[in-house]
């Protein structure tokens, strides 16, 4: 049993994902949003009151009938302000208003309030741009994982020597000052793999112990954002981080480099019905607001393994982490995002965006895996079959499209450390292009909606040079390092 499967009758019709019953996302139009409507962070952590008005006028009349009254916060804190206590509600820039997260509010109802029928009353009024329940999304995704400690027989270097890591790091060390945001599960700070990789973080989750249905249990700190990312009971984020940045003491270096971690925790820690394992539960909500503040605390590549089915949504929803994608790719960062591990053609987001390096996995004979989800939206593939990585105590075998995407998150900053070694700006579409046209072939015949192939890290800082000496004068290039 997972979360969707669980019943929702606050929910509108036709939604099959999971949504907290206490709060519901409202976006207004632009011009439409009042400037004094505090930031969620500071009202929190006390520093000022929950807005009781949004707009003096139609919005708060429905809301108030529907939910007996306003109780509204910024889901996000303005750029400029981060560190402004009290005050992180102003001085947004016009990037934040025109992608939205300047405009979005998080609205809290009484249990028990009809959010579907609330969220179809505030859909019908013009100064509101779009109404949606709090999802929540569940990771791992349901793959066939192998947990625990690799096997004797497994060689814990063949992923990396599947995509050539050995040739990269000897030809690009990386770059400390090149930031990756890991939205995910928190990570163990005292692993010896991490000494000296992980940069301060945030941890966004806010879940009570109403928001979850019956049965599933909520563990740890659930409801309390502050700066301590720590993951005691998941891994995943762990996982995650391995790949990307352990120093190789008991398994390979991360893909990485010398590059550092900006560990974001947004998914919680939970205990499902009929699942041995805990796994991480993240509200949309808390989602967002990891993916901006990592944004907004330097990170030029985003690691997001995790992710909602479109065909989980309400026909009449939005699709999930829309703004929050638009703002970081207006501020330049590279995405990179796990396709999905059902093994079908579908979409989940924010994989599926324009804009987005949505990774599939392969297994060990460089062929896609059965469970790897497919689409024209998968723009490559990357080990993600038993792969050796840190755990939240020692090492773990981890299987999914989760664990393939760092990989592609760690190439990218192996490319933005070498772009900034040679003085040339890097975007996310010219990072997509190096990518895709470096990429090995599948093994065997062509595989449908997998993208272009398989990561070669060593292929693309080459192309990357090439790229950069083609971009410049040819006397340039002659006494360029």
């Amino acid at each position: 049993m997972t979360l969707r499967r669980l019943a929702t009758p606050w929910a509108p019709s036709g939604a099959r994902a999971y949504s907290l019953p206490g709060s519901f996302v409202l976006k207004l139009a632009l011009g439409e949003a009042p400037d004094d409507t505090p930031s969620a962070v500071d009202v929190r952590r006390g520093a000022q009151p929950i807005a009781q008005s949004l707009d003096g006028g139609v919005v708060d009349r429905i809301v108030g009938r529907y939910a007996g009254g306003v109780r509204a916060c910024r889901l996000h804190a303005a750029a400029a302000s981060l560190g402004s206590i009290g005050q992180r509600h102003l001085g947004f820039d016009e990037v934040e208003q025109v992608t939205g997260v300047a405009r979005t509010f998080l609205v809290s109802t009484p249990l028990g309030a009809p959010i579907a029928d609330l969220i179809d009353a505030l859909s019908q009024v013009t100064t509101v741009e779009s109404a949606s329940p709090n999802y929540v999304c569940v990771t791992p995704y349901e793959a066939p994982a192998r947990p625990g400690a690799p096997t004797g027989d497994d060689d814990p270097w063949a992923a990396r020597t599947m995509i050539r890591a050995p040739e990269a790091l000897a030809y690009e060390p990386g770059d400390p000052a090149q930031l990756v945001g890991l939205i995910d599960s928190g990570v163990a700070f005292e692993h010896p793999e991490m000494d000296g990789r992980l940069r301060a973080g945030f941890d966004t989750v806010q879940l009570g112990g109403d928001d979850v249905a019956p049965g599933v249990t909520l563990l740890g700190d659930h409801a309390r954002g502050d700066r301590d990312p720590v993951d005691r009971f998941v891994g995943h984020g762990m996982g995650c981080a391995g790949i990307i940045s352990a120093l190789g003491l008991g398994m390979p270096p991360g893909l990485a480099g010398l590059s550092q971690i900006i560990p974001m925790r947004a998914l919680g820690a939970a205990k499902l019905p009929g699942k041995a394992n805990p796994v991480g539960l993240g509200a949309i909500a808390d989602l967002d607001a990891a993916v901006k503040r990592a944004v907004d605390l330097g990170a030029k590549v985003l690691n997001m393994s995790f992710g909602t089915d479109d065909a989980a949504l309400a026909p009449s929803s939005p699709k999930p982490h829309a703004d929050v994608v638009a703002y970081a790719l207006s501020r330049g960062c590279i995405l990179v995002a796990a396709s999905g591990n059902n093994g079908q053609e579908t979409r989940y987001w924010p994989a599926a965006y324009p804009g987005v390096l949505a990774v599939g996995a392969v297994d060990d004979k460089r062929r896609p895996t059965s469970f790897s989800t497919r689409g024209d939206h998968v723009a490559l593939c990357a080990p993600g079959e038993r792969v050796l990585t840190a755990g939240l105590q020692g090492y773990q075998s981890a299987t999914g499209t989760s664990f393939a995407a760092p990989f592609v998150a760690a190439v990218a900053a192996l490319l933005c450390a070498r772009a900034a070694r040679r003085a040339t700006p890097l975007d996310a579409a010219i990072v997509a292009m190096l990518l895709t046209r470096s990429a090995q072939p599948f093994a065997g015949p062509p595989v449908a909606g997998c993208g272009a192939g398989i990561l070669d890290a060593a292929a693309a800082l080459v192309a990357l040079d090439a790229f950069i000496d083609a971009s410049l004068p040819e006397e340039e290039t002659a006494d360029d390092g």
